[in-house]
């Protein structure tokens, strides 16, 4: 059974996401207040968070008014389940043959862009300016 709290941050969620079916939010009460935890499909995680974090905060101030409202502090956790993708439709997985390309070559440039950055500000630490 779903208390109103849980019910609220689902019904904004639901109308966010692109797989409304695979929202759940679960709650746990402890001597800090309750801590909503909100799972979504991977595919929906940037729509919860938001550029720089903006719909999570917007959600994080709507929970606090409510805890006015209730007498209660609020906290919400959002879920990174990337490893449980297999949970979710077979939309949502990747091909992980290309991923693994992919991903190794970007590690590589990366690494290398890195290192040659670190040589740069090594080289103008020894400056005297």
């Amino acid at each position: 059974m779903s208390t109103i709290d849980q019910q609220f941050v689902e019904y904004i969620v639901k109308s966010l996401v692109g797989n409304p079916d695979d929202v759940r939010v679960e709650r746990v009460i402890d001597e800090k207040g309750v801590l909503l935890s909100l799972t979504v499909n991977p595919e929906d995680l940037g729509r919860v968070i938001g550029k720089r974090g903006a719909t999570a905060q917007s959600l994080r101030t709507l929970l606090r008014a409510l805890g006015t409202k209730n007498d209660a502090r609020y906290n919400l956790k959002i879920v990174n389940n990337d490893e449980d993708a297999g949970e979710f439709s077979s939309n949502s997985r990747r091909n992980d043959a290309a991923v693994e390309d992919s991903t190794d070559d970007a590690v590589e440039n990366r690494s290398s862009f890195a290192s040659s950055s670190r040589k740069e500000l090594a080289e103008l630490d020894d400056l005297d300016i």
